[in-house]
């Protein structure tokens, strides 16, 4: 793997995920700086790969990543993670089957990895561990949630004003292709739709 040069330490980025989500104690802190890694890689990397078991999940301190499935050829993303945000694939974190989905780096990123054995001995050990868990689950629950209502409901104007209010700086960060194909239009209505905005 290669890796980019960024120097965060264990315990920034740990702090970090205690005041965006939940206050951990000191002590929950020092645990979980003791069974975590910190991760640096670069751009293009790839985190976890179609068929592959993953029990790890990992929180962004800095970056971008996204998580795709390939179908009938076609390259399909459903879920960005930006700074502050965790990713995982989900169903073989949960389920311990293979992982549907690939997810990649679209930036030089600094991570951090947790263990689902680890996350379930630190939500058994800590109150506010498991506090923190169950807040990361509800607000990747929510996000969801919200893009299958977006995607039934909203016109593809609406899906792409939608993604904008959300993440201001999304077409600075991630390709067109990827978030046409994240809010299920073609490339070319997206590319449409900025024109039409870019002449108002």
């Amino acid at each position: 793997m290669r890796h980019y040069e960024m120097v965060v330490s264990k315990e920034e980025i740990i702090n970090r995920i205690s005041e965006t989500y939940s206050k951990l104690t000191f002590e929950c802190q020092q645990k979980l700086s003791n069974t975590s890694k910190v991760l640096t890689l670069s751009k293009g990397e790839t985190l976890v790969r179609e068929g592959q078991y993953s029990d790890k999940t990992f929180f962004i301190f800095s970056g971008c990543a996204r998580a795709f499935y390939l179908k009938d050829g076609k390259d399909i993303s459903d879920w960005f993670a930006f700074d502050n945000d965790f990713i995982s694939s989900i169903n073989s974190f949960f389920l311990n089957i293979p992982s549907p989905h690939f997810i990649e780096l679209l930036e030089d990123t600094v991570l951090l990895e947790i263990s689902r054995k680890d996350i379930e001995k630190l939500s058994d050990e800590y109150r506010d561990f498991e506090r923190l868990s169950k807040i990361v689950i509800t607000k990747t629950m929510l996000q969801q949630q919200e893009r299958i209502s977006s995607m039934q409901f909203h016109t593809a104007e609406q899906k792409y004003d939608n993604i904008l209010s959300i993440r201001p700086d999304i077409t600075q960060r991630v390709p067109l292709t990827h978030i046409a194909s994240y809010i299920g239009i073609t490339l070319e209505t997206l590319s449409r739709i900025r024109n039409l905005k870019n002449r108002i």
